[in-house]
Formats: structure tokens, C-alpha cells, sequence
């Protein structure tokens, strides 16, 4: 099915976790032996400012970056990301993405309108679209902090991967007081019909 996604783009806004996920994935990639680059956070990762990551899973892998056209998936932790990063979206690709709205300082100011159809937009281009209320789920785990973790979940069933590898990356991965919550918000996202 889709054990043969190697490129991730992770793209969200700066605050939401990009680099958590991001090392997370590349830890269960590792957990299943393959060889994993992941990319430093590129973009404002100040709190507001889009951000992007890369993981790319394979044998020898050379670079961490994936280049335009390349992505196999893309987990989009706020709706217009999914748009944003779209070009990077192979034919055939996936987008995993929040239904979630975070406004961008351009439409705050009255500058621009926020295009709340984004996702209706890329899937009449034909795109798979795997729409997740991860704010929501995010919340109900307790912290609306996990909605990175709530994505996770749903990218880690599309891809096939057993949860209890990923509840075990979690324990060892996250701060202890907040074991918990990740791992009750992967779950939420993990059971996320598609």
C-alpha cells in the first residue's frame, strides 16, 4: 500500500511542532531499518511563519532536501500549507492535512482573504487529500499543542506501520510529563477515518 512513500514534506506554521514530527517520523523509519535524513526547519519558525521540513526514508540517501515535484506525501499541520507546499506534490502523491485554519498575518491586517476552500481547490486538481480535524482530536487528547502528534497518527496508518512502534518512539521521544497526551493524540489520529 504505502510502504513505498520515502519523501515527506511536513509543512505548517511556526509553534506547531514541524520539528517534532519530523524527528519522530524519522525515528520510526529507522525503528523499521531503512536510512533517514531529515531536514533542519526551514522558513520563520518563529510562532506565525510557515515552516518546512523534510524526511526522506530509503537506503543511502544522499541529501535531505526534496526538490519540487518529488514529495510522496505531504502532512500539512493548516490548511492553506497544504496549498502553499502543493508544487512539491508528485503525480500520485498524498496530502495528509489539518482541517484546521490559523490566520496569516496578511489576512489579520485586512490584506488578503483566507481562501477556506483550499482543500476543496487541490482535490478538484485530482490530489488524494486525507482531511484530519486534528485541532479538534488535539484538544480532546488534552493539549491543543498536539496536533502535529494527531497527524502523525493518520500518516502512520496510511504508511502501515504498527502503533505500538510509535507509542514506544513517543514514550522516548517527548518530555515524560507529556507522554500521555502525544500518545493518546496519535491514537485519535491513527483511528481518523480517511
Amino acid at each position: 500500500m504505502a510502504n513505498n512513500i520515502k519523501d515527506i514534506l511536513i509543512a505548517g506554521v511556526g509553534g506547531q511542532g514541524t520539528l517534532l514530527a519530523s524527528k519522530l517520523l524519522g525515528a520510526a523509519f529507522i525503528a523499521a531499518g531503512d536510512d533517514v535524513k531529515v531536514s533542519e526547519v526551514h522558513g520563520m519558525s518563529q510562532r506565525g511563519g510557515s515552516v518546512v521540513t523534510y524526511v526522506r526514508r530509503g537506503q543511502n540517501i544522499s541529501s535531505p532536501l526534496i526538490d519540487k515535484g518529488e514529495a510522496d506525501m505531504i502532512m500539512a499541520f493548516e490548511s492553506l500549507e497544504a496549498g502553499r507546499w502543493l508544487p512539491y506534490l508528485k503525480k500520485g502523491g498524498v496530502i495528509i492535512a489539518n482541517t484546521g485554519v490559523m490566520m496569516p498575518m496578511s489576512v489579520i491586517m485586512g490584506n488578503a482573504e483566507y481562501p477556506y476552500n483550499v482543500l476543496d481547490l487541490i482535490e478538484q486538481k485530482g490530489v488524494n487529500v486525507i482531511r484530519v480535524d486534528a485541532d479538534r482530536l488535539a484538544l480532546e487528547a488534552g493539549s491543543p499543542k498536539c496536533v502535529n502528534v494527531v497527524l502523525l497518527g493518520a500518516a502512520a496508518r496510511y504508511l502501515g506501520f504498527d502503533s505500538d512502534v510509535w507509542l514506544d518512539i513517543i514514550a522516548n521521544t517527548v518530555p515524560q510529563k507529556t507522554v500521555g497526551i502525544n500518545q493518546k493524540a496519535f491514537m485519535l489520529g491513527y483511528k481518523t477515518e480517511e
